[in-house]
């Protein structure tokens, strides 16, 4: 088995190593990762200048871009032949509901999505007042699937993104199935005035859990069990082109003036 390894958190991150750390027991690992924290960079790509790698000490290799760059350049430039997926995480917190819009861990494995097998984002869920993390129980699962994964027949380019409870691995009572639940709306950013009165702003969290209920990701998480979230690539709103077409018939957009 051959993988590529990256994340949004850095390439020195405690959580990929870890996660490096306990998938070399089954595979041939590459790590390519930013070589800073880049959450929240998406699926952006750096195109006003070229990037050039570091050579960690441990075999990592660290890039002055986004999560999507890492991918893409080892996935053509850092691997002996292609991988057969993409893994990326172990994310210090979830990727739940919305935050799939944002995220540069989910960015990292979609970027992936076009290999042999279909790529995994992980995440460990901590509450804000939990600072000890258990990427122990997240490797160890993402591990435990991997050996399992042979009998796994999905559509292509599908990418699992999986959330895990940030408890010791005894303590996770069970997987689900789950789809995506929402956030309402981010709070308001904070003003901060220099002493020169001139303002900045900073970006206000995540909103609050909206959509959780039974089913959803973060439901399942609240329980102690692990959410995965089969995503895919295509965004298409199929449900509204009859509607739409309705409109544009009768809009007469190209006839008019």
């Amino acid at each position: 088995m051959k993988l590529l390894l990256s994340n949004d958190d850095g390439v020195s991150a405690p959580g990929i190593e870890v996660l490096a750390a306990e998938l070399d027991k089954i595979a041939d690992i590459t790590v390519v990762a930013p070589d800073r924290d880049r959450s929240g960079a998406s699926n952006s790509l750096t195109l006003d200048r070229p990037l050039k790698p570091r050579y960690h000490d441990n075999g990592f290799i660290g890039l002055p871009g986004t999560p999507t760059d890492c991918v893409y350049l080892g996935l053509y430039c850092f691997v002996d032949g292609l991988p057969e997926r993409v893994v990326s995480g172990i994310n210090a917190g979830a990727n739940l509901g919305d935050d799939v819009l944002y995220s540069g861990t989910v960015a990292a494995a979609m970027e992936g999505r076009r290999m042999a097998k279909p790529s995994i984002a992980v995440s460990l869920v901590r509450l804000p007042t939990e600072k000890y993390m258990h990427y122990e129980t997240a490797a160890i699962i993402v591990r435990r699937m991997l050996e399992q994964e042979k009998t796994l027949s999905m559509p292509p380019k599908t990418v699992l993104n999986i959330n895990i409870p940030n408890v010791p691995i005894e303590e996770i009572k069970g997987i689900e199935i789950t789809r995506l639940g929402h956030r309402s709306p981010a709070e308001n950013p904070h003003v901060v005035d220099d002493p020169w009165g001139d303002k900045s702003y900073w970006l206000a969290g995540s909103g609050k859990e909206d959509d959780g209920g039974i089913g959803t990701d973060f439901y399942a998480v609240s329980q102690n069990r692990v959410s995965i979230t089969p995503l895919q690539f295509d965004m298409s709103f199929y449900e509204s082109f009859d509607q739409i077409g309705v409109w544009l018939d009768q809009a007469n957009l190209l006839d008019q003036d």
